[in-house]
């Protein structure tokens, strides 16, 4: 059955808190300590997950699950793709406020202040009232030193940080495990020392510093806490698959993040930023933001679902 016609559907059943048959239950009597909330961050769906749901299902379904807003992917193969922000933007925008969503944030590819799409996003998303977006991601180049390489990002994102300053917007650079700068996180502090953290931050994934740090992610989050602007929230596990041992995204709360020693942290280092939930384990192509999902919408708003109400039960 067609999934765009049925989802509605499958949001109103998930919404009432009733498992979907094939998923575990859902934990819609999960008790909620309202007073320990972190009531001021707000909570956003990645977009990336929801590719297969034109704007307006996709602001309907997230509004229905629950999400205070949808991180929109404003990229290649994205909801919006940079060659159409002028004329896709102001309808996903509309589809989101419409249904009484935040739509300030967006997830973008940009790392070069030169490229002309990258003014037409920034341009178009001021307009629309965006003032925060996740920039892409800068690649080592073999051929030059480490410090040499950050000194080139650091040139980028000063003049990045002009066009910031120019349109009312603020970016954020995601630590991502790795070997592309951002992977060890102190690249990242040394990149954006001197760089105007009004206007380029960091986005923190507390998965992927596990990833990357084992049991120090700690100190990393500590060096650069006052840079942080926004959160992502996911989880993992390791698993020795042919031979090799690799991360693997698992629902959220069933892995290796240690979310009780985070939420302490960023309450201790007063950290500021809202929550970008992330469904990247597996959900019937959902997780790799396709188009058309190879099994049921029911998993994927289920698994939505659930991450949010163990974050929500987390903070």
């Amino acid at each position: 059955m067609n999934t765009r016609r049925n989802f509605l559907k499958s949001v109103s059943i998930l919404s009432a808190g009733l498992a979907v048959s094939g998923t575990k239950p859902l934990v819609a009597n999960m008790p909620v300590d309202k007073e320990n909330l972190h009531t001021k961050r707000k909570i956003y769906i990645f977009s990336k997950h929801l590719q297969w749901l034109d704007f307006e299902n996709m602001a309907q379904t997230s509004r229905q699950i629950g999400f205070d807003g949808v991180d929109l992917t404003v990229r290649p193969n994205g909801h919006v793709i940079p060659e159409r922000v002028k004329v896709d933007l102001p309808k996903a925008i509309h589809a989101l406020k419409s249904n009484g969503l935040l739509a300030n944030r967006m997830t973008t590819a940009i790392t070069n202040p030169d490229d002309p799409l990258t003014i037409d996003i920034l341009k178009t998303a001021s307009e629309l009232g965006m003032t925060q977006y996740r920039m892409g991601w800068f690649s080592y180049d073999k051929a030059l030193s480490i410090r040499k390489n950050l000194e080139d990002c650091k040139t980028k994102l000063l003049k990045l940080a002009d066009l910031n300053q120019k349109y009312g917007m603020q970016a954020s650079y995601q630590n991502h495990s790795g070997e592309k700068v951002g992977g060890p996180i102190w690249d990242i502090g040394m990149m954006i020392d001197g760089v105007d953290n009004e206007y380029l931050g960091v986005r923190y994934d507390v998965r992927h510093a596990t990833v990357e740090g084992g049991q120090s992610w700690p100190v990393s989050l500590k060096y650069i806490a006052d840079r942080i602007n926004s959160l992502d929230i996911k989880d993992f596990v390791w698993e020795k698959k042919n031979g090799q041992w690799k991360p693997y995204s698992v629902p959220l709360g069933e892995g290796m993040v240690d979310y009780k020693r985070y939420f302490q942290l960023i309450n201790e280092l007063s950290i500021k930023g809202d929550f970008t939930i992330h469904i990247e384990y597996p959900v019937g192509g959902a997780e790799n933001g396709l188009e058309k999902l190879t099994g049921s919408p029911d998993k994927v708003l289920n698994a939505m679902k659930h991450d949010l109400l163990i974050l929500k039960n987390m903070m």
